[in-house]
């Protein structure tokens, strides 16, 4: 089965990768982890132009979608680039704000579509009390129980294994919306972030395999470069063929969430673990192969390395991604979403 886009979809991630690459996106990532978020929001306000956000607002919001495959295509640049700042909660926070159709939506949605809100989304169910660059952003979402509220006011700021993922505990707030309708929101919301979450992965992934390579064909020894290694060869090797194993696993979950399919959950959560578990794989590659100096503060590449493991435990922790993949198989009753084709 394969799972191809379209050359439109290829060349909007061409641009998209062109953009980043001309922009100092290391130096925003330094700025974001001080607290200075000044070159991230210039970051942020590009790719809005770029349409990147309103592929998640629906077009009655100023948006574009929502377009799952198109955010996966965009969220996987991004994360190639380790662009900061709260993108993944940004958009879920649309896709929650859609599903509960209440005032707040017509206020934030058209602001998420243009990039003039930076959203953080916190529920403590699915990821523990605190939320991703609440001191950044325009609005913070809190969703406890069947309540939604928008917090007031953010504890301190807690470390974290990447710098540039500032966490504090969001205080206070009013209720939005309460009820039923808030729980089926949040399911679907935080689909949505595993989703961007797991393309943001494969990014990362990929952008470590590529320096990596490009690293071992440099270095020497013995004086041969250490890429002529065969152990070398079969680790850089099983690095790319996890990341390729994923990518397909990331459309089919995108696809399936568009057509708002049943077994669409289990299917991002498949993608999650798979492109999560690859990504992190990457980086023990790229810290080993490149002989520790990987994770010095001098290097760019600890930028990307301190990243994986962040990413692979957020909105889904490899152990809740395969009970819900091995819950869903057992369920009766529920065909499998994938037919395959170009997505």
């Amino acid at each position: 089965m394969r799972f191809l886009l379209d050359d439109e979809r290829r060349e909007f991630a061409r641009s998209l990768d062109a953009m980043l690459t001309a922009a100092d996106t290391p130096g925003a990532v330094r700025a974001w982890a001080a607290g200075d978020t000044a070159p991230g929001r210039a970051l942020w306000t590009r790719l809005a132009d770029a349409g990147v956000f309103a592929l998640a607002v629906p077009e009655r919001h100023d948006g574009l979608g929502p377009l799952p495959v198109d955010t996966t295509v965009a969220f996987t640049e991004l994360g190639r680039h380790a662009v900061p700042g709260p993108l993944v909660e940004t958009v879920a926070a649309a896709a929650l704000l859609d599903r509960l159709g209440d005032a707040g939506a017509a206020t934030l949605l058209p602001q998420i579509a243009g990039g003039k809100a930076v959203v953080s989304l916190c529920v403590p169910a699915l990821g523990g009390p605190y939320a991703l660059d609440p001191d950044a952003a325009d609005a913070v979402l809190v969703v406890e129980g069947d309540a939604v509220r928008l917090a007031e006011t953010t504890g301190p700021v807690q470390r974290s294994a990447d710098p540039a993922r500032r966490l504090a505990r969001p205080l206070g707030g009013t209720v939005l919306a309460r009820g039923p309708v808030v729980t089926a929101a949040t399911a679907h919301a935080a689909d949505v972030a595993a989703l961007a979450t797991a393309a943001q992965s494969l990014g990362l992934g990929r952008a470590l395999l590529d320096r990596t390579v490009a690293y071992v064909r440099q270095r020497t020894q013995f004086g041969v470069a250490i890429g002529s290694f065969q152990a070398v060869k079969h680790r850089l090797a099983d690095t790319l063929i996890a990341l390729e194993f994923a990518q397909p696993l990331l459309y089919s979950a995108a696809l399936a969430l568009a057509r708002g399919a049943d077994r669409a959950s289990a299917e991002v959560a498949a993608a999650k673990v798979t492109a999560g578990e690859a990504s992190y794989a990457a980086a023990r590659t790229a810290l080993q192969l490149h002989g520790a100096v990987g994770y010095t503060e001098e290097l760019d590449l600890a930028l990307w390395i301190r990243k994986a493991r962040p990413l692979r435990d957020a909105w889904g922790t490899p152990a809740v991604c395969r009970a819900r993949v091995v819950e869903a198989c057992d369920r009766p009753g529920v065909p499998p979403t994938t037919t395959g084709a170009e997505a």
